[in-house]
């Protein structure tokens, strides 16, 4: 067995091979060594020699450099994780740590044109990444059933995978959501829950993108480009005031809308796990936990919202982007107690009838 298991094993598979496997009685080693050349064996050799340490460095490397997308390797943040993995480390730190710091002992910033024109350019890039993944597969090509990933260079293939790097980056681009959140000092949306999901998804997104640049899982980003066409849409109408949210009447819904999204993505992963597919089983469960981990987190925030009467219940801090309901706030930097309109995206506006100060 081990005769015709050791020949065929790469080099770290073979290090960790004889690393576990209990060593032989001296006449099967003898009888081994007969039958393997020392071409074959040297590499093992030469490698048992180095540290741990080295040893695994190169089974990094060779992960990186030979298990991975050769199409996409020298592309911008994608030859090593490191520069995403540092980007949302330090987003978390200045998300619960060092933004709020910084503001502790200044008053809001009032970001309404600024706050317009944001949603208004995530609401345009959202719609151009969804167009760019309907155009390079879910539009015709692709089955809902099962997608292999097209690895060669045809222009198709090459589209999706552009296409797969562009949704990657507008990770990055969603972190402005908590930034202004913290400048407008309004802390309390950005919890624990909230800096878990922004801070996990560009990493989520960069392991795909590395490995599995198009495929079935796509189709997560093919949905979630969609809500957000929706939601940043919401976000920019109710950034222009009071007087426009009678064009947003349907924003009880979207909590719901948000909630069908991870239903139809963890549905669409774990089909693969009664059918036959040339996907890898190891992303799809990967995508598909986390439409189960969000539907829990957005269930959850639905029902501290509503109670079955459809009455406001105390708010929850868990959800990645509530929706919330139009309400009225007292500002506490406010230095004459005046009543402004908030819904959880604007700040510093006033109440559709005149300002009461108490």
């Amino acid at each position: 067995m081990i005769l015709e298991i050791l020949p065929r094993l790469g080099t770290c598979e073979r290090d960790i091979f004889i690393d576990i496997v209990p060593p032989p009685p001296l006449p099967l080693v003898t009888d081994i060594l007969s039958k393997i050349s020392s071409s074959q064996l040297s590499p093992t050799h030469q490698q048992r020699q180095i540290s741990p340490v080295q040893r695994h460095l190169q089974c990094y490397h060779d992960i990186m450099d030979n298990k991975s997308d050769a199409r996409v390797n020298g592309w911008p943040m994608l030859s090593s994780p490191f520069p995403t993995l540092f980007i949302c480390l330090f987003y978390a730190y200045f998300a619960k740590t060092l933004g709020p710091r910084l503001m502790e002992n200044r008053k809001p910033f009032q970001l309404r044109q600024i706050l317009i024109v944001y949603n208004a350019i995530q609401t345009a890039f959202s719609a151009w990444i969804f167009y760019e993944y309907m155009m390079s597969g879910w539009g015709g090509s692709y089955s809902l059933k099962c997608q292999p990933v097209d690895y060669s260079n045809s222009p198709m293939a090459l589209r999706m995978a552009r296409t797969c790097w562009w949704y990657y980056i507008s990770k990055f681009t969603e972190f402005f959501d908590t930034m202004f959140f913290i400048l407008r000092k309004k802390n309390q949306q950005v919890s624990t829950l909230h800096v878990i999901h922004h801070g996990c998804m560009p990493m989520s997104v960069w392991m795909g993108m590395k490995f599995a640049p198009g495929g079935h899982s796509t189709f997560f980003a093919l949905l979630n480009t969609f809500v957000h066409i929706v939601m940043y849409f919401y976000y920019m109408v109710s950034a222009m005031g009071p007087q426009y949210q009678k064009y947003i009447w349907w924003k009880k819904y979207l909590t719901s809308f948000q909630m069908l999204q991870f239903v139809c993505i963890f549905i669409h992963q774990f089909q693969l796990l009664f059918v036959e597919c040339n996907y890898p089983k190891s992303f799809m469960i990967w995508i598909g936990l986390h439409g189960v981990m969000f539907l829990f987190l957005f269930s959850d925030f639905y029902k501290s919202k509503y109670t079955s009467d459809g009455k406001r219940k105390p708010a929850n801090d868990g959800a990645c982007m509530p929706v919330e309901g139009a309400s009225y706030s007292k500002c506490s930097s406010n230095e004459h107690n005046v009543v402004y309109y908030s819904n959880g995206i604007v700040n510093g506006f006033k109440t559709t009838e005149a300002a009461k100060t108490k």
